[in-house]
């Protein structure tokens, strides 16, 4: 069988070119999980205004369970993909739903940048605290 731990391997990152590709790196080794989080994306990328108000009839239009369709949205939530909608939310007209989140690209960002900063950090105080992190881990 199969792991299921996203390979977050530079090498595969450079080399996606589709979101078949993308559904791979995200649920490897489960071609179930991929089959919803392309029907996910899709129908949420080309509705009205990339608002969906509910995901229930993706399993009767793409003939999946309930349950791995909640196992995949659920999973995408936490990566930051995709995001509920309160009803009480102004800026999508107080409508319960589904949309695109921005949190997974601003948390990729935010590690790059954390990296190279940590990086450039140079300073002789900088470097004895770096080397003092043996001692606590």
């Amino acid at each position: 069988m199969a792991g299921t731990k996203i390979e977050f391997n530079h090498n595969r990152i450079a080399r996606i070119q589709g979101l078949d590709e993308l559904a791979a790196l995200l649920f490897p080794g489960n071609k179930d999980h991929q089959r919803v989080f392309l029907a996910i994306f899709i129908e949420l990328k080309y509705s009205p205004g990339e608002f969906l108000p509910k995901f229930s009839h993706l399993c009767e239009r793409y003939r999946f369970s309930p349950r791995m369709l909640e196992t995949v949205r659920s999973k995408m939530r936490r990566m930051g993909l995709i995001d509920h909608v309160s009803r009480f939310n102004k800026r999508f007209g107080y409508r319960e739903g589904w949309v695109f989140s921005t949190r997974f690209c601003r948390s990729l960002r935010r590690m790059a940048q954390l990296f190279e900063n940590l990086q450039d950090k140079k300073e002789s105080l900088q470097e004895q605290k770096d080397r003092d992190l043996f001692r606590y881990i």
